[in-house]
């Protein structure tokens, strides 16, 4: 089982978006911390489509920087 207490520390501030990577290849773009909840055991996170996501730790096998969105305008 992964340790969530690194997880846990990335909530607090200042808080960077990131990318939580499943055992089986699923990813889950995390851009703010009201998008997460973590228990003991288990990771809940809401996609775009405001779906909720329940990961078990033990599938958990990265947790990477996510990467810079371009702004729109061009700025």
């Amino acid at each position: 089982m992964l340790n969530l207490q690194p997880l846990r520390a990335r909530l607090g501030p200042p808080f960077q978006p990131f990318t939580i990577r499943t055992s089986d290849g699923r990813s889950f773009d995390v851009p703010h911390s009201d998008f997460i909840a973590i228990g003991r055991g288990v990771v809940s996170v809401i996609d775009q489509e405001d779906v909720s996501h329940t990961l078990d730790a033990l599938h958990i096998v990265s947790i990477n920087e996510a990467a810079p969105q371009e702004n729109p305008n061009g700025s």
